[in-house]
């Protein structure tokens, strides 16, 4: 382990002070670190929806005071989001559920014939939704090895399409499986080089450092507010304004209409709003709104330099522990000095990934993520090259399939989670596990202590 370097967490989240019960007997702090699944809320966040929530009323809808008052906020968070993200005037935010509805509004609003473009290594929500619509074509583009070679396959594939017509490319900031940072500027450079928009997938990026969509240059910048210390269930899409505004409402329903009437045979005649609301149906969930907008105020007034560097040496910290247990293995696409963000995955010889985390968990109270990430092409071809075994937890047969672990932190990290994790990791790697396990419902869960010989 390094010298010890105390950094304490810059911002208060929720749930730093719950404490779970070991297998083993006592309780202990949870450990949270899977952020990059969902980052427990800021308390300043939760504490701003508290002092709204009794003024919460409808938003676009009412006469009263607190509907007026909820409008007001609901549309000043609009602008503290675009500011967060340094929109360019003219461009549009919208508030969806997520990321993944953010990205699936965008594929709905892609004009006919579009072609997209989307590397392997995506995340299913950036990977997924455009292949739906029989009028949109799609090229998968194989995982990249460097940046270099993602800017170098992206212009490639762009030069070699055979129709002009419009193109769109979705790319991550960050991978919700290795942490590395893409050159996202790059790629937006090379897709405007040749007539293509760019969208970026911002889920793990957002929450580690400052997004700025006019100096990246892309067209779309997507994210959710429960990675970015926002509970609520809701995301963002900022952007251009044309293509939004000229295609069908995502969703038909009240809010997004100006006026609906009967025509001569009965049928409803529709006047759709061209503004924001066009994809904003129904009542708006202003409380995720306020939710994300007090999580931008609250990141920019930390310092997201500050935030980073702190960051940079909790996962300094994390790297060098790891490797100091053997049979650990990082899954790096890269390479490991690739900078990133503080998310690290990794496979452990001789241990299915489930069996590792449900360990992590019963026995030292440490939350992890095991699985393939919604990022199944990537994880299954690192999962190759690192060796990545099934194993078995609990009956024959039943064992679940190749997957890797995560750990991924954030700002409300204590170092000691980090330690305690490192600690942990090193200890069942060493000793193994002190409690059996079994699979069910496929993963795996204690089962009772495992008898050691004298």
């Amino acid at each position: 382990m390094p010298a010890t370097v105390t950094v304490d967490a810059p911002l208060p989240v929720l749930g730093h002070e719950v404490r779970v019960p070991l297998v083993t007997g006592g309780e202990v702090p949870y450990a949270a670190l899977d952020y990059a699944a969902s980052a427990p809320a800021l308390q300043r966040v939760w504490d701003d929806v508290a002092a709204y929530a009794p003024y919460y009323g409808s938003v676009h809808r009412g006469a009263g005071h607190l509907s007026q008052l909820s409008t007001d906020l609901f549309e000043n968070s609009r602008a503290t989001v675009a500011e967060f993200l340094g929109c360019r005037p003219g461009d549009d935010v919208v508030f969806t559920r997520s990321t993944t509805d953010s990205l699936n509004l965008l594929a709905a609003a892609l004009p006919s014939g579009t072609r997209v473009f989307a590397f392997e290594s995506e995340h299913h929500a950036a990977l997924l939704p455009w292949g739906r619509r029989a009028d949109t074509a799609v090229t998968w583009l194989d995982a990249p090895r460097t940046p270099e070679q993602a800017v170098d396959a992206l212009e490639r594939a762009l030069a070699a399409r055979e129709l002009h017509g419009p193109a769109l490319v979705c790319v991550t900031g960050a991978s919700n499986v290795t942490g590395e940072l893409w050159p996202v500027r790059e790629l937006a450079a090379a897709a405007h080089a040749h007539g293509a928009r760019i969208v970026l997938d911002a889920a793990q990026l957002v929450p580690h450092q400052a997004v700025d969509v006019a100096e990246l240059d892309v067209d779309w910048v997507a994210f959710s507010g429960h990675k970015l210390y926002a509970p609520f269930g809701a995301g963002v899409l900022a952007g251009r304004a044309d293509w939004l505004r000229r295609a069908e409402p995502y969703l038909a329903g009240g809010g997004a209409t100006r006026s609906v009437a009967r025509g001569a045979a009965g049928e409803p005649v529709v006047e759709w709003h061209d503004t924001v609301a066009r994809h904003e149906a129904g009542s708006p969930n202003v409380i995720g709104a306020y939710a994300i907008a007090s999580a931008c105020r609250a990141l920019t007034a930390a310092g997201f330099e500050r935030l980073a560097e702190r960051e940079r040496v909790l996962l300094g910290r994390l790297r060098a522990g790891l490797a100091g247990v053997p049979g650990i293995r990082v899954i790096s696409l890269f390479g490991d000095d690739a900078p990133r963000v503080g998310v690290v995955s990794f496979v452990v010889d001789g241990w299915n990934s489930s069996h590792f985390a449900a360990a992590l968990s019963a026995e030292y109270g440490i939350g992890v993520r095991d699985g393939l990430f919604c990022a199944h092409p990537l994880l299954r071809a690192l999962l190759v090259e690192n060796g990545g075994a099934a194993g078995e937890c609990g009956a024959p047969g039943e064992a679940p399939a190749a997957s890797a672990i995560r750990v991924s932190f954030g700002v409300g990290t204590p170092e000691e989670h980090i330690d305690r994790f490192v600690r942990a990791a090193g200890e069942l790697v060493r000793d193994g596990a002190r409690w059996s396990y079994r699979t069910e419902g496929g993963r795996c869960v204690p089962e009772g202590p495992v008898a050691r010989g004298v």
